[in-house]
């Protein structure tokens, strides 16, 4: 029996996985999962769980319940070692896992780039947990006649939707900043999407300050130096959506690297020299089949899932009398940029096609709907998105039901 072990459980290990429960096998592989979290994290509508537009269910299912009609074996736990050579991984608890093919899609961390206080006092917006306890400083400040002050540093994709999404929510009781060193927002993305979330940051009032250096964060201050002068801000709390840095683990393996020190993989998704290992998203360096610089991002770890299913699945069922089939190689297709700019506002871009407003905002849910993870998880958000605010209004009418009948 072929044993395959996934490390990371996000949208590269994930959906490999998923996929290879359902192709079809002589003799069914031993597939195991491995995250040191219990749930899977659809990190794209992660802002929707700070506002209270989703529930943490909804954009977190837990992998044994996105697992349980499958053959996959979840286990939870952070990798200690992984001895290549022996083809061996060993979890921090000693756990102890054999294989032999193995997809390494373990993501990143946050890149702090030394910044004296950041790693300390800012707090970074990439996990269940920091959404949550941003939520909580929130609730905390409810009540306060003071505005809420947040600096964010970073002007991607993250750190604008975020932006919007909290200008939107707090109103005027907040004060929200924008920080970046470079002299645009969405440096990466398409000029329509930039005009679109330039347009969303102006209506909201968010300060947006460029070409500015982050010097030093405190527990309730910013030092920021912008066209050589240096001020020092208040603020209630600093979210760090700068950039992302490869996962440790690369560090202590002998495997080449590319000049990110992201593993350096063929087009087949294959770490060089160890055609066993397979690696997606963050942790990869690679070009695909025509010569394209794969973005770091959520699709292109999605669209890398189907190819390395179908590479292993081609290797795995290669037998002494047949050759195996033929491997794909990675073609990455970009099939558009989307943006949330608010709590009922969204941009997307692609195909042909470019718009923003409530529609954006409407047609961005419909396509993250379509690429959660199961049918049945679909079915149970879309079902929840129909029937919710059907239920608030009914909530509501009883209430006020109630409340006359006791006057």
């Amino acid at each position: 029996m072929k044993k395959i072990c996934i490390l990371g459980g996000g949208f590269g290990g994930l959906y490999t996985a998923l996929e290879l429960a359902e192709k079809t096998w002589l003799e069914q592989p031993e597939i195991t999962l491995i995250d040191r979290d219990d749930r899977f994290l659809f990190t794209p509508l992660l802002y929707e769980l700070v506002t209270g537009e989703m529930d943490a269910w909804e954009i977190a299912p837990t992998f044994r319940s996105l697992l349980a009609d499958t053959p996959v074996t979840f286990v939870q736990g952070d990798v200690a070692t992984l001895r290549v050579e022996d083809k061996v991984v060993t979890l921090t608890n000693g756990t102890r896992l054999d294989y032999d093919y193995l997809v390494m899609g373990l993501g990143g961390d946050t890149l702090y780039a030394g910044v004296p206080g950041a790693k300390d006092y800012a707090r970074p917006f990439r996990e269940l947990v920091d959404a949550e306890a941003l939520k909580a400083d929130l609730a905390a400040w409810d009540g306060r006649s003071d505005r809420f002050r947040v600096a964010i540093a970073g002007a991607g994709a993250s750190g604008v939707e975020l932006a919007c999404k909290l200008a939107d929510y707090l109103g005027d009781r907040a004060e929200v900043r924008l920080l970046d060193r470079g002299g645009s927002i969405l440096t990466s993305f398409q000029p329509s999407s930039r005009t679109a979330a330039e347009k969303a940051l102006a209506k909201r009032g968010v300060v947006v300050q460029l070409n500015a250096s982050v010097l030093e964060v405190g527990a309730d201050f910013i030092r920021v130096e912008s066209g050589g002068i240096a001020e020092t801000l208040p603020v209630a709390r600093v979210l760090w959506t700068a950039g992302t840095t490869v996962n440790p683990i690369v560090e202590t393996l002998s495997l080449p690297t590319g000049d990110r020190q992201r593993l350096h993989i063929s087009s087949t998704l294959q770490v060089d020299d160890r055609p066993e290992i397979f690696a997606l998203g963050d942790i990869a360096d690679v070009l695909d089949a025509d010569g394209q610089t794969i973005p770091t991002t959520a699709q292109a770890a999605f669209q890398q899932a189907s190819y390395c299913a179908w590479n292993i699945w081609a290797l795995a069922t290669a037998t002494p009398d047949r050759s195996p089939r033929p491997l794909l190689e990675f073609r990455y297709v970009p099939l558009g940029e989307m943006l949330s700019l608010g709590t009922d506002s969204a941009s997307l871009s692609g195909l042909g096609l470019s718009f923003d407003g409530p529609l954006g905002y409407l047609a961005r849910r419909m396509v993250y709907l379509l690429r959660l993870p199961t049918t049945n998880h679909q079915l149970k958000v879309g079902w929840n998105w129909i029937t919710k605010p059907l239920t608030t209004e009914f909530e509501k009418w009883l209430g006020q039901s109630t409340s006359q009948s006791k006057r």
